[in-house]
């Protein structure tokens, strides 16, 4: 059987359309991992660690693949937030965040365990929420899921309700910053690219 040259540790459907926007060929192995929550980390450490630790495990049982571990996390001042697990988690956290400037933070690690090769970096991007009420929250919530979404929202999906403004990577917003993805997997040699 043929290894696939690039695989996503990732359950994301969000990130799989991603990858097929860069005309990638990819299997999709999730990695069932308890994901890191450090208070003394930040953003950026959390999400690199919880992205390598995703990407390690999946490439234990495909050594000679390329495997993609990514994690993404909000955070606000030194507060991170990770995906909510009850609506009420998930009001309180847009509650938090209406209004106010914070940033998405998107872990990125590409292993390739039989030629020891990794890389490991983040992407960090500005969003600016306008002002909500509860109400306008729970109506959000009413036509979009948030429980598998860090921060409680998705910004591809009615993400102009919540959103005043977007600096930086939009792609980095939805889960994966495919700019710089672009780049780092040239760097490996294009391993997912139909010849």
């Amino acid at each position: 059987m043929n290894t696939p040259n690039l695989i996503l540790a990732s359950a994301s459907p969000r990130r799989a359309d991603l990858l097929r926007q860069l005309g990638l060929v990819f299997q999709i192995a999730p990695a069932a991992l308890q994901e890191v929550e450090g208070e003394h980390l930040s953003a950026g450490e959390v999400a690199q660690i919880n992205a390598y630790r995703k990407a390690r495990a999946v490439s234990k049982k495909h050594p000679d693949a390329l495997i993609l571990g990514v994690d993404t996390v909000v955070a606000l001042g030194g507060v991170i937030f990770g995906k909510p697990a009850t609506l009420a988690e998930a009001e309180k956290m847009l509650l938090t965040l209406s209004g106010k400037t914070h940033v998405v933070v998107t872990g990125v690690c590409l292993i390739q365990l039989r030629s020891h090769r990794q890389r490991t970096f983040f992407e960090q991007t500005e969003v600016t929420f306008r002002l909500l009420t509860l109400e306008q929250i729970r109506h959000y919530h009413t036509q979009v899921s948030p429980l598998d979404k860090a921060g409680g929202y998705g910004i591809q999906e009615k993400g102009d309700v919540l959103a005043a403004s977007v600096s930086g990577s939009f792609s980095n917003v939805i889960g994966l910053p495919l700019e710089r993805l672009e780049e780092e997997l040239a760097a490996f040699g294009d391993p997912a690219r139909p010849g």
